[in-house]
C-alpha cells in the first residue's frame, strides 16, 4: 500500500536520505545546499509553529508566494498538522485572491513579501476570516496579526519541546482518505472551483508515476513552474521528495537559462512554451547563419530523425548511421544539449499540447521530451509517454493504476484512486464532473491509436463548428503556427463562421532582427505589425501551415497584434493557458473586420 499520508512520505524520505542534498536555492552568495535531515528539522519547527497557533485537522491554510524552498516547507508543515494546503498564484489579482481565501475559509495565510501583503491590504474589508498573516520576507510589513516565518519556526521549537511527540501523533493519525490540498482551477470559464485532493489521490499518482518513469536519488530537478499548479506540485515537489531527488529552485523564468547551466539537471518538468521558445531561437540562429551552416544543420536534423526510428524501436544504430549521429552531435546538437545543462536524461511536458514537430526535433537532437496528460482533478497524471515507448503527437498510455476510456461523443473519461474527492462546496458541479459509476469527465476529446497511445484532439468546449458544419480542432492548427520562428502565440477563430481566422502574436525579437536586416523603419511594435513586409512574412508562415491543413481548417485571414497574451491582461491563466473568450473579446473589432 505504501505510505499512509504525504506527511509520512516526507518525514520518512528525509530519514532515508538524511545526509543527501534534498534542496538547493540561490541567494547573493550563490547556491546553497539543504540536506534532507535539515529539511526535516526545519519543517518540524514550522509545523510545530503552526500547531502553536491552534491549527486543526482539516483546516485550510493559504500560501501566497512565488516558488522557494520555504514555499515547500510551508506546504509540508500544513500537511503534517493534518491541515489542507491551499495555494494561491502570486500573479492573481486582489479580487481573485479574496475569492479563494473566502471560499476555503482560511484563518491563516503564509505570504511571500510586501508586494503580496499589499494585495491583502487592498481586500482587507472583504476577507474577514483571516486571523494571522505569516510573512516569509517581513521587510516593510508590521502589525498585531503579523508574524515572520522565521519567528514562527522559533516559536515552534519551544512548542515542540513543551509538547513532545504531538506532531508525530498528528501525522501518524492521517490516512489516505484525509484531504491534503486544494487546487483552485484557473477559471477559464466561470468562477474558480476548489479541487479537493486527498493524500491517497496524490500518493497513488506518485506511485503510478514512478512505475512509469525511472526517477531516483541520483537525479536533480530544476523547479521553475509555479508550485501553485498541480503539474509542478506533483512532479517537482511530491514525487521528487518520494524518490529522494535533489530539487533546485530556479530564481525566475527569466534566469532559467543561467540556472540550467549552473544546476545541470537530469530530469525536468516543463510546459511546451519553453520548448517553443528554445526551438524558435535555434531556427532564428540557423536562418541568420551562412548557407553552409544551414546545410550542416539540416543534414544533422535529417540524421537525427533517421536515428530516431531505431531508438523508438529500441534497436541499435547501424554502423554508418552511428558514425553520422556522433558527427551530428559534435557539430550541431551538443550546443543545444549544453544550453539545457548537458545532463538531461529526459523532460516531462504537460499543461498544454506539445507540437509533434517540436517533440521530434528535440528527440532528434538527443533530448527526449515525454509528453503526459492530466488535470488538477486527476492529481494530475492520467497518461504519459515512457522512455521505452513514446510517440510524438500522443500523450502515452495511462498509468497502471488509472482507468481511461473514450465516451461515445469522443470525450476522455477516467476512473481510479487519482480522481479528486470533488469540488469544495460545489456538489452540483461535482455531480456533473463525476458520474454515478465514478468516471470523471475530462472535457477533452481524444482517441486511442492502434498502439494503445492516447491522442488528444482538443478541449470539448473549444471545438469549432464552422458555418459549413465542419468540426475544427483549433489546438492542432495553433500548435503548427507556433513552430514558426516568427510566431510566438496564436488563437484560431471560426465558430459559426464561414472560414477560420487567427489572432497572431509575433515573436518580436525575431521580427526586430529581420527588420534591422531589411532596413524596415518602425517606431514601435504597433508600426512593426502593420508594416507590409512584415505582414507578407507572416502570411508566408501561415501559408506553410495551411499546406498541412484541410481546406475548411486552414487560416484564410489573420490579425497581427502588437503585444503578447498575458496574465495581466486576463488573456492567460496563471498556468499560461489562453483564455479564448478574453482574447476574442479584447480583439472583437479586429476579428469582425476579417469577416465583414
Amino acid at each position: 500500500m505504501g505510505y499512509s499520508s504525504l506527511a509520512e512520505m516526507f518525514f520518512k524520505s528525509c530519514d532515508k536520505y538524511a545526509g543527501k542534498i534534498g534542496m538547493k536555492h540561490k541567494d547573493s552568495s550563490g547556491w546553497n545546499d539543504i540536506l534532507f535531515r535539515e529539511m526535516k528539522a526545519q519543517v518540524t519547527d514550522l509545523a510545530n509553529g503552526l500547531a502553536s497557533l491552534g491549527i486543526q485537522k482539516g483546516e485550510k491554510v493559504n500560501i501566497l508566494s512565488h516558488n522557494s524552498y520555504l514555499w515547500a516547507y510551508a506546504d509540508y508543515a500544513i500537511i503534517a498538522n493534518g491541515g489542507v494546503s491551499v495555494a494561491i498564484y502570486p500573479t492573481l489579482l486582489p479580487s481573485q485572491v479574496s475569492y479563494i481565501i473566502n471560499d476555503c475559509g482560511a484563518r491563516f495565510i503564509i505570504v511571500e513579501n510586501k508586494e503580496q501583503y499589499d494585495k491583502l491590504m487592498e481586500i482587507s474589508d472583504s476577507v474577514k476570516g483571516l486571523e494571522k498573516i505569516i510573512m516569509i520576507d517581513p521587510a516593510g510589513v508590521s502589525g498585531d496579526n503579523i508574524t515572520s516565518l522565521a519567528d514562527l519556526m522559533e516559536q515552534g521549537k519551544g512548542w515542540g519541546n513543551e509538547n513532545p511527540g504531538e506532531l508525530e501523533k498528528r501525522w501518524q493519525a492521517l490516512n489516505r482518505d484525509d484531504l491534503s490540498i486544494f487546487i483552485y482551477t484557473s477559471g477559464t470559464t466561470g468562477e474558480p472551483k476548489g479541487v479537493m485532493l486527498s493524500h491517497g489521490n496524490l500518493l497513488s499518482n506518485i506511485e503510478g508515476g514512478l512505475e512509469a518513469l525511472t526517477v531516483d536519488e541520483n537525479d536533480t530537478m530544476l523547479s521553475f513552474l509555479p508550485l501553485s499548479h498541480i503539474f509542478e506540485r506533483m512532479t517537482g515537489h511530491f514525487l521528487a521528495n518520494h524518490a529522494g531527488v535533489t530539487i533546485a529552485y530556479a530564481e525566475s523564468i527569466e534566469k532559467l537559462t543561467d540556472n540550467l547551466a549552473e544546476i545541470r539537471p537530469t530530469v525536468m518538468a516543463s510546459v511546451p512554451r519553453i520548448f517553443e521558445k528554445i526551438y524558435a531561437k535555434v531556427l532564428d540562429g540557423v536562418e541568420s547563419g551562412s548557407p553552409l551552416k544551414k546545410k550542416i544543420f539540416n543534414w544533422a536534423v535529417g540524421v537525427g530523425r533517421e536515428s530516431l526510428k531505431y531508438k523508438q524501436a529500441n534497436k541499435p544504430l547501424p554502423g554508418g548511421l552511428s558514425f553520422k549521429a556522433n558527427l551530428a552531435h559534435k557539430l550541431v546538437f551538443s550546443k543545444l544539449i549544453d544550453r539545457v545543462g548537458g545532463k538531461i536524461r529526459f523532460f516531462v511536458s504537460g499543461g498544454a499540447p506539445l507540437s509533434r514537430e517540436i517533440g521530434e526535433f528535440f528527440a532528434a537532437a538527443g533530448l527526449t521530451i515525454l509528453e503526459g496528460y492530466g488535470l488538477s482533478e486527476t492529481s494530475p497524471v492520467i497518461s504519459v509517454n515512457r522512455l521505452e515507448k513514446y510517440k510524438f503527437g500522443s500523450v502515452g498510455v495511462p498509468l497502471s493504476n488509472v482507468e481511461a476510456k473514450i465516451a461515445g461523443d469522443g470525450e476522455i473519461l477516467t476512473r481510479g484512486p487519482h480522481v479528486m474527492k470533488g469540488y469544495f462546496n460545489k456538489p452540483e458541479a461535482t455531480k456533473e464532473a463525476i458520474d454515478s459509476d465514478g468516471w470523471f469527465h475530462t472535457g477533452d476529446i481524444g482517441h486511442f491509436d492502434d498502439d494503445g497511445m492516447l491522442v488528444i484532439t482538443d478541449r470539448k468546449k473549444n471545438i469549432i463548428v464552422t458555418a459549413g458544419g465542419k468540426n475544427v480542432a483549433p489546438q492542432r492548427v495553433e500548435g503548427m503556427l507556433v513552430t514558426s520562428r516568427f510566431i510566438e502565440q496564436s488563437l484560431v477563430i471560426g465558430d459559426k463562421r464561414k472560414f477560420c481566422s487567427a489572432v497572431i502574436v509575433p515573436d518580436f525579437e525575431a521580427l526586430e532582427k529581420v527588420a534591422k536586416e531589411k532596413n524596415i523603419a518602425y517606431g514601435n511594435h504597433e508600426e512593426l505589425v502593420n508594416n507590409a513586409d512584415v505582414l507578407k512574412m507572416i502570411q508566408e508562415e501561415v501559408a506553410r501551415v495551411n499546406k498541412e491543413c484541410a481546406s475548411f481548417e486552414s487560416i484564410k485571414k489573420f490579425v497581427l497584434i502588437s503585444r503578447p497574451f498575458s496574465i495581466e491582461s486576463g488573456e492567460l491563466t496563471p498556468s499560461l493557458k489562453v483564455k479564448r473568450k478574453e482574447v476574442e473579446k479584447n480583439y472583437a473589432e479586429q476579428i469582425e473586420s476579417l469577416y465583414s
